[in-house]
């Protein structure tokens, strides 16, 4: 059932870039100041807090209990998201049933990550001893399967992969936050001439790890009435799933769980593809926002190379994309990427996009992809709806 109740009633984030030389607490320090600051909520107001589990932290299992120490925060309500790419959305969907249960008022959902000065990685999903003596590590490996199997099912159309990538670097040209090294334009020559890393994946197909943080403030609508605060941003519709065929040992990847949670999370929001007026899918590969297009209605199933060239989706146009560059353009600062997106949401719906503000955002559909094991799908798939 459609809820209007919870609101998102402030953002922050900080400059992205490949090396800050700092930790993610002094990031997620930086991104919790200028939450106060632009919010103007007094910080014994906070109660509750969600933190993002961070790869530069992967071996700290007290990262929330000690990131509450370094904020001076000594909230009712802590929790410590660890969805991957999903945890931001994860971590506003569990900051808003704590607040309906009264274990808190006011929640910050902070994410915070120095990967580039600090990588603790293990991911554990794996056998090293098969993989590691062919190369096949990591996410890029992994989506050049997924795209080796799409492009056999369906086809690929390289043009609306770069179209992608050149969208939301245009957008991120606009975005001052930005990661310095990819504010430069991009053209479609550029994108097809970049150099293979997991073929058919190329270079611009992909993200480009960085640092830096960003939060949003979560609470029931009264109490940001009663904090002064006059932008919201209503959370209507919420969908979660992980694990999307754990059971089948020769899954179809190029079927994930967003073809499960779409409908949940239309239906509870009382919305269809066609009334949303933004996309802010997750992004860490080109190909994850051509499937998540087709998983969320927009274009059927295999034929979403074939809407993005028959769309605008600048954010001018008829479905605005990721308008703040998205990680393929902006960076992704790690295991806060997941709330890089949804901080541009809720930007626009304010009103402070600024060069590139969308006309009307009265509504946001915002993704999260939790990693990718090796042959199959994504792990944990999220879907949040804003409205104004």
């Amino acid at each position: 059932m459609k809820q209007h109740d919870i609101v998102i009633a402030g953002y922050s984030e900080t400059k992205i870039d490949q090396k800050t030389g700092k930790s993610a607490y002094e990031l997620g320090g930086e991104a919790f100041d200028l939450l106060l600051q632009s919010t103007g909520v007094p910080k014994r107001a906070i109660d509750g807090l969600s933190v993002n589990a961070a790869i530069s932290e992967a071996c700290n299992p007290f990262f929330a209990v000690f990131m509450c120490d370094a904020l001076g925060l000594t909230p009712s309500w802590l929790n410590l998201s660890g969805l991957g790419g999903c945890s931001s959305l994860g971590g506003v969907a569990r900051a808003a049933s704590a607040i309906r249960d009264g274990q808190c008022e006011v929640a910050v959902v902070l994410g915070a990550d120095a990967l580039g000065t600090f990588n603790r990685s293990m991911f554990g999903a794996w056998r090293g001893e098969f993989l590691e003596p062919t190369g096949a590590l990591g996410p890029p490996a992994a989506f050049g399967l997924l795209m080796s199997r799409y492009e056999h099912q369906f086809g690929l159309k390289y043009e609306a992969l770069g179209k992608i990538a050149i969208t939301q670097r245009e957008h991120a040209l606009l975005n001052d936050n930005a990661c310095p090294k990819l504010r430069k334009p991009l053209t479609m020559q550029e994108y097809l001439s970049s150099r293979m890393i997991a073929d058919p994946l190329r270079l611009l197909d992909c993200v480009m790890v960085c640092e830096g943080a960003n939060a949003v403030l979560v609470t029931s609508e009264a109490k940001a009435r009663a904090l002064g605060l006059k932008k919201m941003a209503y959370i209507t519709g919420y969908a979660e799933l992980t694990n999307f065929g754990g059971d089948d040992p020769l899954t179809d990847i190029t079927l994930s769980g967003h073809s499960q949670i779409a409908s949940r999370v239309f239906e509870r929001a009382g919305r269809k593809p066609d009334d949303i007026r933004m996309f802010h899918p997750y992004d860490d590969f080109t190909i994850a926002v051509v499937m998540q297009l087709e998983e969320y209605g927009f274009a059927p199933r295999g034929k979403g190379c074939d809407y993005v060239l028959a769309t605008d989706l600048s954010f001018k146009g008829k479905l605005p994309l990721n308008t703040g560059g998205g990680q393929i353009s902006a960076g992704q600062p790690g295991l806060a990427g997941g709330g890089l997106n949804l901080v541009e949401a809720v930007r626009q719906m304010f009103g402070e996009g600024g060069a590139r503000q969308v006309a009307d955002p009265k509504n946001a559909l915002v993704t999260g992809i939790g990693m990718i094991p090796y042959g199959r799908n994504w792990s944990v798939n999220t879907a949040l709806i804003l409205e104004q």
